[in-house]
């Protein structure tokens, strides 16, 4: 099996692994958090019900209980207008894309674990997820630099006689408008719309504030008293944070490698970009097969005779 090959069984192997974690970790606060959160909204409920009973006289006390209620439910996004079956912040799909927010450091702040056990969890949970989630971006970003980023360069170099430094811009600016057209205007577009309450420009604010890992929760998708389709919804979030922070990491380490190709890392006195594995396996086996040529002994035909030189 060649490198590239087991390369490859690495990278969907990691892939793998991080979506079973991610399963894990859904089913684990699902379990400890949504008897919790149902309990919250009973409560709630039933202090409404006795101050609509009591509309002739209102009890104070009653209703200072309910605000309290209310606060402190805020803060772990339990809402009082949604009813108890509806909309649980801790069902599968929901639990999915909290455990990804949590990994990914988003972190939106909109749904937080009401027990002890969730925010017990929560912090080993994050302490093995959060490096884990680095190396699998990782992973997937280095598979990624020789096809979409090192391949074009040089067949572009190649074909058209450009500069290194040429092609590389073009390269970058290529990239970058493909990002933010696949990653922030078309996304904002469908935010905008299966959202309804969002403009345009609130949608493009919530991608940009997502997939920079500023995460400041003024906005999350979901989160409709009556959403269609909420779990596949959820779902579908989720992938697309993974996919725009990889995209985004893709820019970032093109963006090394144009620094290199400039020489500004040097200029600076960076580290370069690590180029280990990297490196197109043709133009490496090429260079192995002239230095494998150089070791070979001369042909005894093609060897200086002294009789040759000529007294």
């Amino acid at each position: 099996m060649s490198a590239s090959s087991r390369s490859c069984i690495v990278v969907v192997a990691l892939v793998f692994i991080y979506v079973v974690y991610l399963l894990i970790g859904a089913s684990v606060f699902s379990t400890l958090e949504k008897p919790l959160e149902e309990k919250v909204r009973a409560e709630m409920f039933l202090l409404k019900q006795e101050l609509i009973n009591n509309t002739s006289c209102i009890n104070i006390s009653t209703l200072d209980r309910l605000l309290e209620k209310l606060i402190n439910a805020n803060k772990y996004g339990v809402s009082l207008v949604q009813n108890t079956s509806e909309n649980s912040n801790w069902d599968l799909a929901s639990a999915l894309f909290f455990s990804n927010t949590l990994v990914t450091t988003i972190g939106y702040g909109h749904t937080t674990p009401l027990s002890d056990a969730g925010k017990a969890f929560s912090i080993v949970y994050a302490l093995i997820g959060v490096p884990f989630t680095m190396l699998v971006l990782t992973a997937c970003v280095q598979r990624l630099m020789v096809p979409l980023n090192l391949r074009p360069v040089a067949s572009w170099c190649r074909r058209f006689g450009w500069h290194p430094h040429t092609a590389s811009t073009i390269h970058f600016v290529l990239l970058l408008f493909l990002v933010i057209v696949m990653f922030f205007l078309v996304p904002a577009i469908v935010f905008s719309i299966i959202e309804g309450s969002w403009s345009f420009l609130e949608a493009f604010y919530f991608c940009f504030i997502s997939l920079f890992t500023i995460g400041l929760g003024d906005f999350v998708p979901g989160e409709q008293p009556i959403q269609k389709l909420r779990p596949l919804y959820k779902i579908s979030v989720t992938i697309y944070l993974f996919l725009g922070l990889m995209a985004m990491y893709f820019v970032l380490r093109s963006f090394h490698k144009l620094a290199d190709v400039k020489g500004w890392t040097a200029f600076f006195h960076l580290p370069s970009l690590d180029d280990e594995g990297e490196e197109d396996n043709e133009s490496t086996s090429e260079e192995h097969n002239v230095c494998e040529r150089d070791r070979k002994p001369l042909d005894p035909s093609a060897r200086v005779s002294y009789n040759s030189i000529s007294r």
